[in-house]
């Protein structure tokens, strides 16, 4: 199969992944590779492509082609290359497990000059660095050494405080400062949720389109996964029911309030039924609630955790869109007693946070300053959604529907008509210009006919260049429809 986690053209990642095979000891040197056509049609690409991903393994040495015979595995390749150890460990007779197949999720970098179109951040241009740096700087003088020492693994109990006052006033969670667990960014979030919660072999219910990096915290902890169905409405609720019906369900992870990727709001009833499901069934909600404070039509929808009066709901939250992901800093809220647990295991796991920041962002939840950089944000980033939406529907409207979303940081853009969706994007990649298909959000790995497009991170003035190259780089067929 294709990595479709992975970017770049595909022949590039075909050969990546016979790299990878080669080197973790699956495909070994002198075995034959599969005739392009044979291989072609397993993979489901075109034969062109795959020829080229073999032009470039023999240009690199890990193949070597016979016009008579076939395309085999290089003989000559370096003993380290070819087995699943690597040559510092394998001298000490250590070998490392595989890498578990499921994982999704990559380390990358923004590249200075390209616009990475689907990279869910806020701008950091617009962060309020100074102000930050000022405030840092006085909490750390009057902190002094009692700052720098050890301090307690749930989080500075100054933060702990400010967002239990942040949750019960803006979301309506009625939160101790005991139930808040500060952590480095959602995603310690849910992998310290799923260690606390979740046997090895136990089943998690998510959305079928949804959040790859968050399957994954599940699946290293041992869950089992089930996709359920996701709609105009959010979670197919009545379809989890069934679920629930024939399986035993420890978990179910969503994102009620903009649904990732697709951005639509859990309806009220759907809420409803699915706390009344929660509690029937003995299931644990885990609540992503990544982007609360970005909502432009109206109140924002209160998180699920609002209305849990069973304790059935551990509510995730971040402050990586309010200010910069690069701060790392997210937090849970939890019923008591998980609360406790997920402290212990924060404790094994990474002792604490950065004491230092996490109080001087109290400090500005305290003074307000950070609620009136949202309220500005928000105006920002709501003008950026209405142009980014008027470009799109000016210059793509005949192959993309764009369903204005009430809030979030991006848009959900379905594909209308039938064109070459991998050739298109690379062909706009190709010109500075990056979008992830669909794919990447589909726990099946299939392709749904839509884009996410992400427009926090981005100038006016880049938004319009970038809809103008997906313009430009369209199909040619598509390109003189739009004309």
């Amino acid at each position: 199969m294709v990595d479709h986690a992975r970017t770049g053209p595909v022949f590039l990642r075909i050969a990546r992944e016979v790299m990878h095979d080669i080197r973790r000891g699956r495909l070994v040197p002198g075995q034959r590779l599969p005739g392009s056509r044979t291989w072609a049609a397993q993979l489901g690409v075109n034969r062109n492509t795959v020829i080229a991903a073999v032009n470039e393994l023999e240009a690199q040495g890990w193949v070597t082609t016979s016009p008579a015979r076939g395309t085999f595995v290089s003989e000559a390749l370096p003993e380290e290359l070819t087995g699943p150890t690597t040559r510092g460990l394998a001298a000490l007779g250590v070998s490392l497990p595989p890498e578990p197949e499921f994982l999704q999720a990559r380390p990358f970098s923004l590249d200075p000059g390209v616009l990475h179109f689907s990279a869910g951040t806020p701008d950091p241009r617009l962060v309020p660095v100074e102000l930050l740096a000022r405030t840092w700087r006085r909490v750390v003088r009057r902190g002094g050494r009692r700052l720098l020492e050890y301090g307690e693994p749930g989080g500075h109990p100054a933060l702990r405080r400010a967002l239990a006052t942040l949750v019960a006033e803006r979301r309506g969670v009625p939160a101790t400062p005991e139930q808040v667990v500060v952590t480095r960014g959602s995603q310690m979030a849910l992998d310290l949720l799923a260690r606390a919660v979740l046997r090895p072999g136990e089943t998690v219910a998510v959305e079928a389109l949804g959040y790859a990096p968050a399957w994954d915290a599940l699946r290293l902890a041992g869950a089992r996964l089930v996709p359920v169905p996701v709609d105009g409405d959010g979670l197919d609720v009545d379809a989890l029911e069934r679920l629930a019906r024939k399986r035993r369900l420890r978990a179910v992870y969503v994102t009620p309030h903009h649904q990732y990727p697709t951005t639509v709001t859990m309806s009220a009833a759907r809420r409803l039924a699915l706390l009344s499901l929660a509690r029937r069934h003995g299931l644990l909600i885990i609540e992503d609630d990544y982007d609360h404070e970005f909502h432009y039509e109206g109140r924002p929808v209160l998180p699920l955790a609002s209305a849990d009066d069973a304790g059935v709901v551990a509510s995730i939250g971040t402050l990586s869109k309010v200010l910069a992901p690069g701060l790392r800093l997210g937090f849970v809220i939890a019923p008591t007693r998980l609360a406790e647990r997920l402290v212990r295991l924060r404790a094994v796991m990474d002792r604490q946070g950065d004491h230092p920041m996490e109080a001087t962002v109290a400090e500005l939840l305290e003074e307000g300053e950070l609620q009136r950089h949202v309220r500005k944000m928000r105006g920002v980033y709501r003008a950026r959604r209405d142009l980014l939406v008027e470009r799109l529907e000016a210059k793509l409207g005949a192959v993309l529907r764009v369903d204005v979303p009430p809030g979030g940081i991006s848009v959900w853009a379905r594909v209308t008509q039938p064109l070459d969706l991998e050739a298109w994007l690379a062909a706009a990649r190709a010109r500075g210009v990056v979008v992830h298909p669909g794919a990447r959000y589909t726990f099946d790995g299939h392709e749904p006919g839509a884009l996410r497009l992400v427009f926090a991170r981005f100038s006016e003035a880049e938004l319009t260049r970038a809809v103008e190259v997906l313009a430009a780089t369209l199909p040619h067929g598509q390109h003189r429809r739009l004309q």
